[in-house]
């Protein structure tokens, strides 16, 4: 059931409306989606019947480069306030550029340090920096107790809680799972930009994850039977001494799965996904791959061999014109 939703232009009018409750905040560029939309809901779970979502709409000169054409970004205010109604928004806050940044471009920024010169910051020089700025700004504009932001940006969304965590900011972080399409590709507003064979290329991208992610599976399987079976070896000796081949070998890969000095682990997760992605690159149109890597979500560094905890498979590649990223969560070495 949707809620009536007002629109704003101007922090005043924000900061002097009554408010009860949690106030919940989702930060886009509009043009908005399903992906947004699903972001809207949480946010209305996390706030409460009670409580206040406000999605801010305003696309950001500070994180255009060179060559991003920031006049030709779709702006669709009316189609926006729609679809955040629809997902439960009370606000709609579009604040024009003069609101936002009184006096021109700021002087003093948010840098995004070395976090955000790797991987999609060597791609784009300075986004993240334009990114944290107004993140920084429409945090303070808005005075959320709490903001939501996807995880198919997975970077954006790491460095936010790095700039909310190392600045003080009175404000919880939550992330929320990507949104796919029926064919699994993720939802983003430049899917729009695809031609038909194009967006079959596409496809690469998160096939790719999910080859990974079972690959990843499988060795965490094996791990987790190694665990509760520390014989394995001598097993596997055995069984292969009486002609059972087949459960010997399974038994020597349970045992394998337990040794430090094992094959596999992220680097076997990353080929099973980078193999996808090589035979995508003799597609017609082909993908051109930019990075595939698995990430520690703290500091955005690509993960050790034995690595235990959260880790991120990411993917970016262009396909024609279109750039297009996306990734998955996984956690190494969960608790068996």
């Amino acid at each position: 059931m949707s809620t009536r939703t007002t629109l704003l232009h101007t922090a005043e009018s924000l900061r002097t409306r009554a408010r009860a409750g949690r106030r919940a905040v989702v930060m886009t560029m509009g043009a908005l989606h399903d992906g947004h939309a699903s972001l809207v809901r949480a946010a209305r779970r996390v706030a409460g019947p009670e409580g206040e979502v406000v999605v801010t709409v305003f696309v950001n000169p500070l994180q255009f480069g060179a060559g991003e054409d920031l006049d030709r970004y779709p702006r669709t205010l009316e189609a926006d306030i729609k679809i955040a109604e629809q997902a439960g928004a009370d606000i709609v806050f579009a604040p024009s550029v003069d609101e936002v940044y009184p006096g021109g471009e700021p002087q003093v920024r948010v840098g995004a340090g070395p976090m955000g010169t790797v991987f999609e910051g060597a791609t784009r020089p300075g986004h993240f920096d334009g990114m944290l700025t107004v993140v920084a700004k429409l945090l303070h504009l808005t005075a959320p107790d709490v903001a939501l932001f996807g995880q198919k940006d997975a970077q954006q969304l790491a460095l936010i809680r790095r700039m909310v965590r190392d600045l003080n900011f009175p404000v919880e972080i939550v992330g929320v799972p990507t949104v796919r399409e029926d064919d699994g590709l993720a939802l983003s507003s430049r899917n729009r930009y695809l031609a038909p064979g194009e967006r079959r290329t596409a496809l690469a991208l998160s096939q790719a994850l999910f080859a990974g992610r079972d690959r990843h599976a499988a060795q965490e399987a094996l791990r987790a039977r190694a665990a509760c079976a520390p014989a394995s070896r001598a097993r596997a000796l055995a069984l292969s001494e009486i002609g059972e081949s087949r459960a010997a070998a399974d038994a020597h890969a349970v045992a394998e799965s337990a040794a430090p000095s094992a094959t596999g682990g992220p680097a076997a997760v990353v080929a099973a996904a980078r193999l996808v992605l090589d035979e995508a690159a003799r597609l017609v149109p082909p993908l051109e791959l930019d990075y595939v890597t698995l990430v520690d979500p703290a500091d955005f560094t690509e993960v050790r061999p034995g690595h235990r905890g959260e880790a991120v498979l990411a993917v970016a590649a262009r396909v024609g014109s279109t750039r297009l990223i996306d990734n998955i969560p996984l956690t190494f070495g969960a608790s068996v």
